[in-house]
């Protein structure tokens, strides 16, 4: 009887030993295929961040805060007109504007640009780092192809109020656990 009673609590270890085994690959699975599908669009798009969400109001009516932007960077020059992410110098936190003015440099052929939002007054200039007129090439992350309405909300209220990612991280982690499958 308690040769029995052993070889099931033995049982019962390896199982559950097994199933954790199981549950840490199939997260790590996970985890790997969202890097390898990102890295797949950085190179698709040609944008360092192919994806990006809208966190002012500077863009409105077009873009609204919350949209998600879809970015994708050519060879191409970057026209008057266009919407274009970039980086500046010191900040963190890419910015959603439209190209206002195109400046072309003849002996080099490199094109700088100077940018607004559409609900700003003025231009960006004040934005860009301290003594800079023109965004360079370098500072363009992408220009935006596409968007999809207020589906950014969910990045802007987790960066916002971090307990609810908190929360939300740590339910998925109890999912994860308590899951038998």
């Amino acid at each position: 009887m308690m040769g029995w009673i052993g070889e099931t609590i033995e049982s019962i270890k390896s199982i559950q030993i097994r199933q954790a085994v199981t549950q840490a690959v199939t997260l790590g699975m996970i985890v790997t295929s969202a890097l390898i599908i990102w890295k797949a669009l950085m190179c698709f798009t040609g944008s360092e961040s192919p994806v990006v969400v809208v966190l002012s109001g500077s863009m409105e009516p077009g873009f609204r805060r919350g949209d998600i932007l879809f970015l994708h960077m050519s060879k191409d020059p970057i026209r008057t007109g266009e919407i274009v992410v970039f980086n500046v110098d010191g900040r963190e936190i890419p910015i959603v504007h439209r190209v206002i003015k195109v400046h072309e440099r003849r002996e080099t052929g490199d094109v700088d640009v100077l940018t607004k939002g559409d609900n700003n007054y003025g231009d960006d200039r004040i934005l860009y780092a301290h003594g800079q007129l023109w965004l360079h090439r370098h500072h363009i992350m992408g220009r935006a192809v596409g968007f999809l309405p207020y589906v950014g909300w969910v990045t802007i209220i987790m960066t916002e109020k971090p307990f609810i990612k908190y929360i939300l991280i740590g339910a998925l982690g109890l999912l994860v656990i308590t899951s038998k499958d």
